[in-house]
């Protein structure tokens, strides 16, 4: 796809027209008739494509839509790419309660029951928003994009055909909207008079009807490569094309810039016909969502402009102080000596908006009017917007610059309890007053981000032994990162922080990419083992009265960020957790491949965990634990008894790696006590589970338990990550690791689905996918994408990629899920969880590959840039100095 040079993977701007950018310190800063395209193109009418415009078989048909010739303005090759015009045909529907099957309606019927009760009274109540809604899932919208927003400072989501539609900005708490009024506007002018306006949007609603709306889709296309995203726009009938290029400070290992709560829109216009011209981009944005929190009132908007270091940058201060969290968000454009920046202050976005369509009609320019607006009336809606303009030259070429930034520096979570300041405040200041400094440093500093993204990126984009796919998988599920939440969630439908089962698969990302704060979450976690609360709730599953965190046990999550995050943990209660065989494995695993990543023999001593809650799960002491006949682990509805490949495999897993621990600690007495548990506990999970090509699902006389699962490997893949699992650390036998990677890519992979979807959970020995649980025949993306990395491991490249190629397919070109991906999809008519935080496990698969390339170095550590390094980074004492759950 594209037209430029993998390997030229730079700026996108000529080093003629790069910037200098101030490098001040940021505290410093101080703040006190037109014509009218028809979209229509029957299918016979559509002009012949010319050869190389795109390539289906990396775009997936994406593309296929597009008639315009133009490529845009040095638009990089890899990526997602997706035609203004395409429609997904596949509408899937979320699942719900009634898309369970009536065998395990009859088994939850006790669970379905508890749950109404428990739904009821929160939302009817409480009136709260449950952490779990199975009543009212998120419906399908084909439309997300690549966020706006740095890490922990909320995040606005601009939808590929341009609509800002995802808001993120109180941390954790989602509204799904979109807001018609925000919107960029392109008027073109030739000798004196407006030759063209349109609303670049795709949209015909019925507000701002004054505006011209419905752009021609079939001549603009997206393309994302997280965290930057472009659009290009083929202005039919105007010889002019417009690429729009979105950024955002998503930068490894950097923990200032890449907290910042801004956005940057750089356009790149070409005047590809004789005629000079100016051209005029109009930036319009709503205060506020239109929702309950604008109908109060109060609302107001002002005009600013900000000279510091020689650089000025002018636009709209939109105040919206309603509490808890208020906020301001600042429209901003850089003025340079070729552009003039103009303003309206503010129009009711709920009116025709024919004020605001005639004055930038009438001469491309807005009528800046001084001071500020007045507040808002309950129920009334203020809107404001900022315009920049150029004279462009014929076959020349102008750039306009545009920020959003908002600053909502003091969190209060949903219990209204302790307050909380996100972490650019630390160098933006915490009064609520640094949405203009926000601004100008966005837009003074963002040609020094893409240099950096280009660094990290290009060694992955040049290497043609990838595929087209992974490069685009690889970074843009990175969205997650940001979306995720100030900290992060297991997931937009589920909103559960630092869910830990979860964590074990996205910690990848994580630990590679900004290890800091993966070591903060792991001292969070370590913390909150250490606490309890006796406080009795029923649990949903069983019925039964229990605690609600017991002392020595790894909590499933941090807590509900509708409630009291850190505070009161485990907002999960369909089960009682602490009787989970997987958790505290997941604990043991971690720490010691952040150990091993890092080099940090301080975070190991502070973390040496302890495994003495696990061992009363091995009731029959042969060395190995069982799983209690109910579904205790993350497949929390999938049941195991007895012995089990997945919690089995994590256990022995979790042993190896106490001996290594205990060895490093010089704690030999723990040492020998778990070499002796580790040489029993083989021996029964070979006895017990392998029968030849696989390791069954359980050792139980259920149905179900000779299951080929997805998962049995995930004990040698965390091995395998720490540098262990093979010659004098072998756990699981490398020949039985890789005959049951074979199986479940013959059985489970090519023979499922076509090969195109990934693998499903459980598959029964003869082929048919296991239906016993509501989850054994669904596919887990973050799974699939775990078990690819296994392959890798294990030498099995080409299937790892095919079997996460299958994932990628279905979720980002398929069924539209881009920037959404959800946890699970079922071979047909359903998904579940949309935005998931378990598929960054994609990272995991990188990881493998490096330690493919660094097989000949004595231990592989994080590297800036790349996820390996050869030495420490830094010290835990110094981690914890530097980085706080805020």
């Amino acid at each position: 796809i594209g037209t430029q040079d993998p390997g030229n993977m730079g700026t996108g701007v000529p080093a003629s027209e790069q910037i200098s950018c101030a490098k001040e310190d940021p505290q410093v800063y101080c703040t006190k008739d037109v014509q009218v395209t028809d979209c229509k193109s029957p299918e016979g009418n559509r002009p012949q494509r010319e050869t190389g415009c795109s390539n289906p078989e990396d775009s997936g048909q994406l593309m296929a839509s597009y008639e315009g010739k133009a490529m845009g303005y040095q638009v990089p090759p890899f990526g997602w790419r997706i035609c203004l015009a395409h429609e997904f045909t596949e509408k899937r529907k979320p699942f719900q309660a009634n898309n369970v099957s009536l065998r395990n309606m009859i088994k939850h019927i006790g669970m379905g029951l508890r749950y109404l009760q428990w739904w009821y009274r929160k939302t009817q109540v409480e009136k709260k928003t449950p952490f779990i809604d199975m009543i009212n899932s998120v419906p399908l919208r084909q439309i997300y994009g690549c966020p706006l927003g740095g890490i922990g400072g909320g995040t606005i989501t601009r939808g590929w055909r341009g609509q800002f539609c995802r808001w993120q900005l109180n941390p954790g708490m989602y509204q799904h909207w979109t807001v018609i009024a925000d919107q960029f506007t392109v008027c073109l002018r030739r000798e004196g008079q407006t030759v063209y306006q349109q609303v670049l949007s795709l949209e015909h609603p019925s507000v701002l009807c004054s505006w011209n709306w419905g752009l021609c889709g079939y001549f603009a296309f997206y393309h994302a490569l997280y965290p930057q995203a472009w659009t290009v726009y083929q202005l039919p009938g105007q010889n002019v094309t417009l690429t729009c290029r979105q950024i955002t400070p998503i930068l490894p290992h950097d923990y200032q810039d890449s907290s910042l709560p801004v956005g940057v829109f750089v356009w790149d216009v070409e005047n590809e016909g004789d005629e000079a011209l100016d051209v005029f981009i109009m930036f319009s944005m709503r205060n506020g969502l239109g929702g309950g929190d604008d109908a109060l009132g109060g609302l107001w908007n002002e005009p600013f402009c900000l000279e510091h270091g020689r650089e000025t940058v002018q636009g709209l201060l939109l105040h919206h102080p309603t509490l808890p969290n208020p906020y301001t968000m600042a429209v901003a454009a850089r003025v340079t000596a070729d552009t003039t920046v103009t303003h309206i202050t503010a129009f009711d976005p709920d009116s025709t908006g024919q004020q605001v369509w005639q004055d930038l009609l009438q001469d491309g320019q807005l009528d800046s009017p001084a001071g500020q607006s007045t507040p808002t009336q309950k129920g009334v809606g203020i809107a404001g917007a900022v315009c920049v303009s150029s004279k462009l030259e014929p076959r020349g070429q102008c750039r306009l610059e545009f920020s959003l930034a908002w600053d909502m520096p003091r969190i209060l979570f949903g219990a209204k309890g302790q307050v909380h300041y996100r972490r650019y405040t630390r160098f933006f200041g915490q009064d609520g007053d640094a949405a203009p400094a926000l601004s100008h440093y966005a837009l003074c500093r963002y040609a020094e981000w893409e240099e950096r993204i280009s660094a990290w990126q290009s060694p992955v984009l040049d290497d043609r032994s990838l595929p087209a796919w992974y490069k685009s998988a690889l970074f843009n599920e990175l969205y997650f990162l940001a979306d995720g939440g100030t900290v992060w969630l297991e997931g937009q439908e589920y909103r559960m922080y630092n869910t830990y089962d979860v964590h074990f698969y996205a910690s990848f990302a994580l630990i590679m990419l900004w290890s800091k704060l993966e070591l903060s979450l792991q001292y969070d976690m370590a913390l909150a083992t250490l606490r309890e609360d006796l406080t009795r709730r029923r649990y949903m599953m069983s019925g039964v009265m229990a605690p609600v965190k017991r002392r020595n046990v790894i909590p499933h999550d941090i807590g509900d960020p509708d409630d009291e995050p850190w505070l009161r943990v485990n907002a999960y209660l369909i089960h009682d957790t602490a009787d989970w065989k997987d958790l505290n494995l997941k604990f043991v695993l971690q720490v010691y491949r952040d150990y091993y990543l890092m080099g940090d023999q301080n975070f190991l001593k502070d973390m040496w965990p302890v495994m003495e809650s696990e061992m009363k799960f091995d009731k029959d002491h042969n060395g190995l634990t069982e799983n209690g006949g109910y579904a205790d682990q993350t497949y929390d509805g999938w049941v195991t008894t007895g012995a089990s490949a997945y919690c089995g495999g994590l256990w022995l897993a979790a042993v190896a790696v106490m001996v290594q621990m205990a060895a490093l600690c010089g704690a030999q007495d723990i040492q020998d006590k778990f070499s002796s548990i580790l040489h029993w506990g083989q021996e029964a999970y070979k006895r017990l589970l392998w029968d030849g090509r696989y390791y069954n699902y359980d050792s139980s006389s259920q149905p179900q338990s000779r299951s080929v699962m997805s998962d049995q490997c995930a004990g040698q893949w965390f091995l395998k990550a720490c540098g262990l699992g093979e010659g004098e650390t072998e756990v699981f036998p490398t020949p039985h690791v890789v005959r049951a990677l074979q199986t479940i890519f013959e059985l489970k992979v090519q023979a499922f689905a076509g090969g195109a979807m990934g693998t499903v959970n459980g598959m029964q020995p003869h082929g048919v996918p296991d239906k016993s649980s509501v989850q054994s025949d669904e596919v887990w993306v973050g799974v699939v994408y775990g078990l690819a990395a296994t392959m890798i491991q294990e030498g099995l490249t080409w299937e790892g990629f095919q079997t996460a190629e299958g994932c990628y397919r279905t979720v980002w070109e398929r069924l539209g899920l881009a920037f959404q991906t959800p946890e699970a999809y079922c071979q047909q008519r359903v998904f579940r969880s949309l935005d998931y935080m378990q598929p960054l496990s994609i990272w995991a698969m990188q990881l493998a590959l490096q330690q493919q390339q660094h097989k000949k170095a004595s231990r592989p550590k994080v590297e800036q840039g790349t996820g390996l390094r050869t030495g420490p980074m830094f010290g835990s004492k110094e981690a914890m100095a530097n980085v706080s759950p805020e």
